[in-house]
């Protein structure tokens, strides 16, 4: 009786999740209407980028266990991918996306491939020198732009809308997000996520249960990449402009702080520390040379106090409130799993 009583508990609950989610995408597409500030604007949508490159970073690192220090080179592929398409050779800038996707396969792949057997901070090293490759090389191309980057990016058109107010930018990186989200929240419950877990977990029992590693390790970095090119081309085409120092190591540390204070594993994490990583040194910006000291006095004392994250992945926390203690064996397994990650 416990247990059916457990059962018929768990969908209101998730339902209750379901609802507060989507009122919370409603308030935040509704936030241009009641501020149209140009300032909040830009901020946000600044906001909904590092978002969208933490959840895709959130699949290598907080999923898989595999520390990347390199992750904006991704970030750097999609932006120079697409922009380089469409100002040589004029092509509409959204029919780069399928070209775009490729090259962030490939770079997966790449990066993937010599670090199969690597792990800590061998796995690091490795990955810190490819966003180092990849800025130098963008930086001395002429087909690059070389130091100055490419101006001049032509806005992103959707099915006849033309994107050129901010605004607009803001409402396509929120749908972004919003798919993001639901991509991995999909991943995580799949047999690849749980794949990844096993692995972030402990690679060698992973391996003796028979789990390929190299295949799944292969699906993060292609996965995480995939993700950071899309937000990439957006990017280019809201700045109208790039130039390597915008996808240097500081913007992968900025990931990775995303990542780390939101919560490894955890999907509203993702969201927090990427509205954390831009907002706060937003705040801090009328106290000019003195801001990045305190922003960096803000993220130890959120190690400090919330080393797991602000927002930390507890998929037993749900399943614990109902029982009171252990879930009953008779209880489905999902049914309290995600609800808090």
């Amino acid at each position: 009786m416990i247990g059916q009583n457990i059962a018929r508990k768990g969908p209101d609950v998730r339902r209750y999740s379901w609802a507060g989610i989507l009122l919370a995408i409603v308030a935040v597409a509704l936030v241009p209407h009641f501020d149209p500030d140009p300032y909040l604007i830009s901020v946000a949508t600044l906001a909904f980028v590092y978002m969208g490159l933490a959840l895709g970073l959130n699949m290598v690192v907080g999923y898989a266990g595999l520390l990347d220090l390199g992750y904006a080179a991704f970030f750097a592929v999609g932006a120079y991918g697409s922009a380089i398409l469409a100002t040589t050779y004029h092509w509409p800038l959204l029919a780069t996306a399928p070209a775009v996707v490729l090259m962030a396969i490939v770079a997966g792949l790449i990066i993937g491939g010599p670090t199969l057997r690597l792990r800590s901070d061998y796995l690091a090293i490795v990955t810190l020198g490819f966003g180092e490759i990849t800025q130098i090389t963008a930086n001395n191309l002429q087909i690059t732009g070389g130091a100055t980057g490419i101006f001049d990016i032509p806005p992103l058109s959707l099915f006849g809308w033309q994107l050129l107010q901010p605004v607009d930018y803001y409402y396509v990186l929120l749908g972004m997000v919003v798919l993001y989200a639901i991509i991995t929240w999909r991943l995580r419950r799949s047999k690849i996520g749980r794949a990844w877990l096993a692995i972030r977990e402990d690679e060698d029992a992973a391996l003796a249960m028979g789990i390929n590693t190299v295949r799944y390790k292969i699906y993060a970095y292609v996965g995480g990449a995939v993700f950071a090119s899309l937000i990439g081309l957006v990017y280019g085409a809201a700045m109208t402009a790039i130039a390597p120092t915008s996808f240097g190591y500081p913007e992968s540390v900025l990931c990775i702080v995303a990542v780390l204070i939101g919560g490894m594993g955890s999907i509203p994490g993702m969201l927090v520390g990427g509205f954390l990583v831009e907002a706060v040194p937003e705040a801090l910006r009328n106290l000019a040379d003195f801001r990045l000291l305190l922003f960096g006095v803000v993220m130890v004392l959120v190690m400090i106090f919330r080393p797991q994250g602000v927002w930390p992945a507890q998929s037993m926390r749900w399943a614990k409130r109902l029982t009171g203690a252990a879930r009953p064996a008779d209880v489905p397994a999902a049914q309290g799993e995600d609800l808090g990650s």
